[in-house]
């Protein structure tokens, strides 16, 4: 039987809350961004945070929001995690975190909540806070605001390709569109445009204190296998690096070697393994 609990946490223990997020910066970037942007109150933060541990001692967090990301989970706090959370409608659309934390709750959870639309255990977590020593790209650069009906195509293109299902199918695409033109705006979109055409992109989908995380990353098709995305990339985190964070990091799907190839390239270091599940 489970001795600790899993409550709810609020406002009241949001320094511990960050303490335990400042141990994990990679794998909790996510979780950490929103924290500071909204604090612990579920009706500003759009989701829950959920606690293991005595008051004193808070040693695991878990967020319950569009995604599930359990933070610093000891197998004592995935089993608490799951007992709690399989007695509620899944509401999330994937949960992501540490490996062995999110197999563990997904092992306990997919009678509940399953079946998954796919599951993806190895994740290699990266990052680096050395600029590229590679040369960067001179014509990767900020998305103007007046250029997202350019870059929101390939967004979408590249939604699709990675996650397996469009952006457009719940609500025409408006709450997609409406988070491109949030990162155009602070100056968190980067792409490659050769004639009004997006052939690279990249968006800084997080940001911390500790880190900028690198997400949709893409290259138009028709010009994959040129050898763009090296110095492309190299640019967005030499920029980012330069103006946003100490460190950049990102993580990427096991079996895209390529990717992989131009994150080494480009500096970065596995610093852990991710895994996703998506529902």
């Amino acid at each position: 039987m489970l001795t600790v609990p899993v409550r709810q946490l609020g406002e009241s223990e949001r320094r511990a809350v960050e303490r335990l997020l400042d141990l994990d910066p990679y794998a909790g970037a996510q979780v950490a961004e929103r924290v500071s942007a909204r604090g612990l109150a579920w009706w500003r933060a759009e989701g829950r945070i959920l606690g293991y541990g005595t008051r004193r001692n808070l040693e695991s967090i878990c967020w319950l929001g569009g995604n599930l990301t359990p933070i610093l989970a000891t197998d004592s706090a995935v089993a608490a995690f799951a007992e709690q959370l399989s007695g509620e409608e899944r509401l999330c659309s994937s949960i992501v975190g540490r490996a062995d934390a999110v197999l563990g709750l997904w092992d306990r959870l997919a009678d509940h909540w399953g079946p998954a639309r796919d599951v993806r255990p190895n994740q290699p977590l990266l990052a680096t806070d050395a600029l590229p020593a590679i040369p960067v790209d001179p014509e990767v650069r900020r998305v103007r605001p007046d250029e997202v009906h350019l870059l929101f195509p390939a967004a979408v293109a590249m939604y699709a390709e990675e996650v397996g299902v469009s952006p457009l199918a719940e609500d025409g695409g408006r709450a997609y569109r409406r988070r491109v033109e949030d990162l155009v705006r602070a100056g968190r979109a980067y792409a490659r445009m050769v004639d009004g055409e997006v052939v690279f992109k990249a968006e800084l989908a997080v940001v911390t204190r500790r880190t900028a995380q690198v997400q949709g990353v893409w290259v138009a098709p028709a010009w994959r296998g040129r050898g763009i995305a090296s110095a492309a990339m190299a640019a967005v985190v030499h920029d980012a690096l330069l103006r946003v964070a100490p460190t950049v990091s990102l993580y990427v799907n096991d079996f895209n070697r390529p990717a992989r190839r131009v994150y080494e390239r480009c500096g970065f270091h596995r610093v852990g393994t991710l895994a996703t599940i998506l529902f």
